[in-house]
């Protein structure tokens, strides 16, 4: 896969991906990100790329120009049209199950506003998917497009060990993850439940499962209407209920 950023600061987001299993699967050539500079694509010989607001109003616009010119350099690069994601407050709140799509396609790119946003008119030119990490605002699109690279990148095939690192975590089958424990077995006089130290594997998954519902239904009930529940499964969840 190839992830392309589209953004005002290349430098953070290539110091971000180059960092730690994503770094890794980088140089390995499980996944290929792109940090391309929506500055080097201005036609202002000031390299201008934004612009105040007509209407009057606080801060500044990103122009639309700067961004159209970037896409379609990338497009023509590709010999194709990547799958646009923008990132804004305004979009659809990102789940696992979106990134799972995601990670389903040959090239992605994320394009990221700055200021107080980005020129509509080049939103209904380039026509993006909008997502939104979250009901909350920051100072611009890289955190949330570095969010949206790291989520797919992980789901990759080789860029995790094994498959079950990511499918036993929260929110990968609409449930919460279950608790986790290391050593040493005694910490300031708390013990690691004593299941885990049975060596009994099927008493361990099924005291995992069991953990993941009670968590699940404690936090966040509203994910249990999406998750895949067995009879055994429905069985705990009702017993917890009357308790």
């Amino acid at each position: 896969m190839r992830i392309d950023i589209l953004t005002l600061f290349p430098d953070m987001c290539d110091t971000v991906m180059s960092e730690s299993i994503i770094g890794r699967a980088r140089k390995n050539g499980k996944v290929q990100i792109n940090c391309i500079d929506i500055r080097n694509y201005t036609q202002d010989k000031h390299r201008r790329v934004d612009d105040k607001p007509y209407g009057g109003g606080m801060g500044m616009v990103m122009a639309a120009q700067p961004i159209y010119d970037c896409f379609q350099s990338l497009c023509g690069e590709l010999g194709c049209r990547p799958h646009l994601i923008y990132l804004t407050p305004q979009g659809r709140t990102l789940t696992q199950e979106r990134i799972k799509q995601l990670s389903k396609l040959d090239n992605i790119a994320l394009l990221c506003g700055h200021y107080e946003g980005i020129d509509e008119r080049v939103i209904e030119a380039l026509e993006p998917e909008e997502i939104s990490v979250g009901d909350y605002v920051l100072t611009g699109g890289e955190l949330p497009a570095l969010i949206v690279a790291d989520a797919v990148s992980r789901m990759l095939p080789g860029v995790l060990s094994d498959d079950e690192c990511f499918q036993e975590e929260s929110h990968y089958n609409s449930l919460l993850e279950y608790p986790q424990y290391t050593h040493p077995a005694e910490w300031q006089g708390r013990q690691v439940p004593e299941i885990l130290l049975s060596g009994n594997h099927a008493k361990v998954d099924k005291w995992r499962r069991e953990q993941s519902l009670k968590r699940t239904a404690s936090r966040r009930p509203d994910l249990l209407e999406r998750a895949e529940l067995s009879d055994e499964d429905k069985d705990f969840l009702s017993q917890l209920e009357k308790d």
